[in-house]
């Protein structure tokens, strides 16, 4: 709206200027033409012609008539032996170009034509006439009058017609109407403007809202009311599909998870059973020991697949008492995890989503860096849980592998050296699901530093 409007001002002002230049345009063209239709007529022909007419109709008069009535006559023109432009004083060349168009248009042909402007008290014939006419004198003002004066010769060497006028000044209510005219057309843009984009707008930002909110809750589907421009609701109309779509494929995945999990892991329990009747111990250890790396792997598989879609409450949980309790699982299996620095820091989390993630950090922590310490404090606006570990640490251009499904930093599938390298990327997952990231770094003295970062007040996930 605001580029429009500044767009939209430019405009306005670039018009006014130039109605403003047209005015101006327009009142020179008329002095001009003023000017061309004295210079037309010969003086002293004209003079001639108008005491002829006077002696025709018995109105003779004495010299001193004449000579007045001449006077009278010619004030505006006057044929002169000097050019009329005055030291100093620059030809207009622009002027004089359409004054010789318009001559030349009456069939005039002049040599030379100079054009000028000058303040009337300046001129010396005015002056003449101020120092021999009382009453021209009196007049107030006169002197500060601006004078249009335009000369022309015939032949080289002859005389000059110069033309005097006096340069009307401008309509004081000239620049008042261009200034209102332009302020009327911008606000009339402005109110048209701003209810077309209000129309636009408003079903956009509606739109915008309920694709933010759906991106939070999929779960939650709510048809957003087609209103707006037909495109604006035809998109809406498609969003509600895909919503609608999209939520669709998210139950029937659950749905298909469920189904998987009771499918496999039935005859996996079955075949745990069975295992229990082979007589070699060591062989029953080894297929016990697969049997629970199968179904911890499928654990993973369905947690991750679920984040995002538990049904568990978020609640506002002191987080240091959580990494407490996760450290103390650890401790009571004689793990070498400790409780660093820790401060108290409350933030809306789901429990047991973010158990999980912290205990995969600790987990990992404790098999690939031999030792894991827990600190929890704030940063700004954010909570930082934070797992260090002692560790080789990771290749810098491994790290971000590290954080994808089926990444492991040893090439085994075996649980008792690592797992099935879904840890990082559930503990990812869920640190995104509440809004936040997951960060791994190399320690400068050594070891790997992981971190959830969380918002203390953003919206959660439920």
């Amino acid at each position: 709206m605001m580029a429009i409007g500044a767009a939209l001002l430019v405009t306005q002002l670039v018009s006014a200027a130039l109605l403003y230049r047209a005015v101006e345009n327009r009142q020179i063209t008329g002095q001009l033409n003023r000017a061309a239709i004295s210079l037309l007529v010969d003086p002293e022909a004209r003079s001639n012609r108008i005491d002829r007419a006077l002696e025709r109709r018995g109105l003779r008069g004495n010299g001193n008539d004449r000579r007045q009535n001449r006077g009278r006559q010619n004030r505006r023109i006057r044929n002169s032996d000097t050019a009329p432009l005055l030291p100093g004083e620059a030809n207009m060349d622009s002027q004089v170009a359409e004054l010789t168009n318009i001559l030349g248009s009456q069939g005039l042909d002049p040599v030379a034509v100079q054009v000028t402007r000058r303040r009337a008290g300046d001129d010396p014939v005015l002056q003449a006439r101020a120092s021999s006419n009382r009453r021209f004198a009196s007049r107030a003002g006169w002197a500060d009058e601006t004078l249009l004066v335009a000369g022309i010769q015939l032949e080289p060497g002859g005389v000059w017609r110069v033309s005097r006028t006096i340069v009307q000044p401008r309509e004081p209510r000239t620049i008042g109407a261009i200034v209102t005219q332009t302020a009327m057309l911008f606000v009339v843009l402005m109110a048209v403007l701003f209810f077309i984009l209000r129309r636009i707008t408003q079903p956009l930002a509606r739109l915008t809202a309920r694709v933010s909110d759906f991106s939070e809750h999929p779960e939650q589907t709510r048809p957003l009311e087609e209103s707006g421009p037909a495109d604006m609701r035809g998109l809406i109309a498609a969003h509600n599909a895909m919503e609608t779509r999209i939520s669709a494929l998210l139950d029937e995945k659950d749905v298909m998870l469920g189904a998987i999990g009771h499918d496999l892991k039935t005859p996996l329990a079955a075949l745990r059973v069975r295992i229990e009747s082979v007589p070699d111990e060591s062989q029953r250890e080894r297929m016990a020991a697969s049997i629970e790396d199968i179904t911890a792997t499928l654990d993973d598989i369905l947690t991750l697949a679920r984040v995002g879609r538990s049904q568990n409450e978020i609640e506002k949980v002191e987080l240091g008492a959580l990494a407490g309790s996760i450290v103390d699982e650890f401790e009571d299996l004689g793990e070498p995890v400790t409780l660093g620095k820790t401060s108290r820091t409350v933030a809306p989390v789901q429990v047991t989503w973010l158990k999980r993630a912290l205990r995969n950090l600790v987990s990992n922590a404790v098999r690939y860096g031999e030792s894991a310490a827990v600190s929890v404090f704030s940063d700004g606006d954010q909570a930082v849980l934070r797992v260090d570990d002692t560790g080789p640490g990771i290749p810098p251009d491994r790290i971000a592998d590290m954080l994808e499904p089926f990444t492991r930093g040893e090439a085994s599938r075996n649980r008792s050296t690592g797992g099935a390298g879904l840890g990082l990327t559930l503990a990812r997952a869920i640190a995104e699901q509440h809004g936040g990231t997951l960060v791994l770094a190399n320690r400068e003295n050594g070891g790997l530093r992981a971190e959830i970062r969380i918002p203390l007040t953003a919206r959660q996930t439920p």
